[in-house]
């Protein structure tokens, strides 16, 4: 995959270049639905009332964990002395440069956002603090026209995806492999805008997760699957980071924030569709919609990811991989020392809630 990485020349189009006819209507989550209104909501382990922390987190439209601590109103009821400000991101570049304006405090982000966020020329002071999920085939290719059935059938084609997102990286990965990349045309497209260039014409594909994913295929169908690139070894992940200074002036916090998510990952696992039925009030989509989509992430616990094959261990090396390929690609200006990836990992929490 490494020479064959070297020889992509992509075409880029700008979105702002194809007008307004690119916007579409941002579905929201419908907040009012949430269980974190009501006033029943109880903390699921014990109540820290100690901490005092002002934190401003962002959550993206991905069906993980942070929905529902999000949607139950846990981090509040575990934490009533603490403010927590929660803010809704279309992307992880939009994380990453949040993160870089000291605009907030701990966000979701993609493994590639992440990463470009630890090199240079960025080289953010954050550190990843847990793996919302592994993406398989809840990230995928999908095609409009129903003749083509292979990524080969995409050459002189336009494949939109979130320039800096996994699903790039997933894409890029995919063109790479098969020698292709000069073929096609790619437009960075974040989700909420697809939606429009879809219905208008302006592309042919789309690299993408859901809820864009689900209402792209509507009317196309999936050729290919982020766990396909991953059995290519480019795996990806959608992570939650946060700011060494935040992370190390509020361990009291990381602590509950991460039994809080541990206990989110497991209600997915044990009850996907009551999970379903808390991220729905988020999404602002039907819970018999998402279930299916559960599927295509793995939740891992605490124990999981406190071990050696994530956190615990090899995850410094898919951060450096991943580095590595961003470098070939002119994303990043140089891949940091293996040291500065295994800096940007936080297990001081992971380990404590996993041992529990």
């Amino acid at each position: 995959m490494t020479g064959q990485s070297r020889r992509m020349a992509i075409a880029v189009v700008s979105a702002a270049a194809l007008g307004t006819t690119l916007t579409a209507c941002v579905e929201t989550g419908r907040g009012e639905m949430s269980r974190s209104m009501d006033s029943s909501v109880s903390c699921p382990v014990t109540v820290d009332e100690s901490v005092t922390t002002s934190a401003r987190i962002g959550y993206q439209d991905i069906p993980n964990g942070d929905l529902i601590v999000k949607d139950q109103g846990l981090l509040e009821a575990c934490m009533p002395n603490a403010d927590i400000t929660w803010s809704k991101f279309s992307s992880g570049q939009d994380v990453v440069q949040a993160f870089g304006s000291g605009s907030l405090d701990l966000g979701t982000l993609g493994s590639s956002p992440a990463t470009m966020a630890l090199s240079a020329p960025l080289n953010i002071p954050m550190q990843v603090v847990w793996i919302q999920d592994v993406i398989g085939e809840a990230e995928s290719l999908v095609v409009k026209d129903p003749s083509i059935t292979t990524l080969e059938g995409l050459r002189g084609k336009r494949i939109a995806t979130p320039f800096g997102s996994t699903s790039h990286y997933s894409l890029l990965a995919a063109l790479g492999a098969a020698n292709m990349a000069a073929d096609v045309t790619l437009m960075s497209l974040k989700p909420d805008a697809m939606l429009g260039a879809w219905q208008g014409g302006q592309i042919d594909a789309a690299w993408v997760w859901d809820p864009t994913l689900s209402k792209l295929t509507a009317d196309g169908h999936v050729i290919m699957s982020s766990a396909d690139v991953a059995t290519q070894g480019a795996p990806t992940f959608d992570l939650s980071g946060a700011t060494t200074e935040f992370v190390s002036v509020n361990p009291e916090f990381m602590l509950m924030w991460t039994k809080l998510q541990d206990y989110a990952a497991g209600r997915i696992n044990a009850d996907p569709t009551g999970a379903a039925v808390s991220m729905s009030a988020q999404l602002g989509i039907a819970p018999d919609v998402i279930k299916p989509q559960l599927a295509g992430y793995t939740y891992l616990s605490a124990a999981e990811q406190a071990g050696p094959a994530f956190l615990g261990g090899e995850f410094i090396q898919s951060l450096f991989g991943t580095a590595e390929f961003l470098l070939q690609q002119g994303n990043i200006d140089a891949v940091s020392p293996s040291s500065t990836y295994a800096e940007g990992i936080y297990t001081d929490a992971v380990t404590k809630v996993g041992q529990s």
